[in-house]
């Protein structure tokens, strides 16, 4: 037999029970969404360490999606190949959760410089510490709690998403509203004396 041939077999076979699977998925049929999992976790991990760079992350960011396409199984229609779609929303996943990393990565290094302002024995009262004091104290408590949990234990979102009874998606949803009020807040207050 040609090995060529078998392949092509083999994939077709594989797009076709893929293609059958997703279109189940997509109605609702949650055993047909478990085997969907179970094949592809897999790829899901693999492209995400690809993606990312890290294992940690890379499971992270597998969970993620895994739970997130419960819901955009739905949106499934069959225009491309049932991998390919999975390709672009694990891709899509991983580019939001490198735009979140930075941002933590950002925000992490502010809160150090307010440790290392307090620490210097500068003025605790100096014009950047109230700034963030008085930025975080504005925040409604369910996005301090979220703040703190991701910034300042590390916690990923889904770890805080059981902490705080959210899904992981909420989870993220209450960091980029904390990025955007931080944002806004830097850029309404230029002069952050009171």
């Amino acid at each position: 037999m040609d090995p060529a041939r078998v392949q092509t077999s083999g994939t077709e076979m594989r797009t076709e029970a893929d293609e059958g699977l997703a279109g189940r998925a997509a109605g609702g049929d949650r055993e047909a969404f478990s085997a969907l999992l179970e094949l592809h976790y897999g790829r899901i991990y693999r492209l995400g360490l690809r993606l990312l760079g890290d294992p940690d992350d890379a499971a992270d960011l597998a969970q993620e999606v895994c739970v997130s396409l419960a819901t955009k199984v739905r949106g499934f229609r069959g225009e491309s190949r049932f991998s390919t779609w999975l390709y672009r929303v694990v891709l899509n996943a991983a580019r939001d959760a490198r735009r979140r990393s930075a941002a933590r990565q950002r925000l992490n290094r502010l809160y150090a410089d307010a440790r290392a302002l307090e620490g210097a024995g500068r003025d605790p009262r100096d014009a950047e510490l109230r700034w963030l004091h008085r930025a975080l104290e504005a925040l409604s408590p369910e996005l301090r709690e979220t703040a703190v949990l991701v910034l300042q234990e590390g916690l990923s979102h889904a770890q805080a998403g059981v902490v705080l009874g959210l899904r992981p998606s909420t989870v993220s949803w209450r960091m980029h509203e904390l990025r955007k009020r931080l944002k806004r807040m830097a850029e309404s207050d230029e002069d952050v004396e009171p």
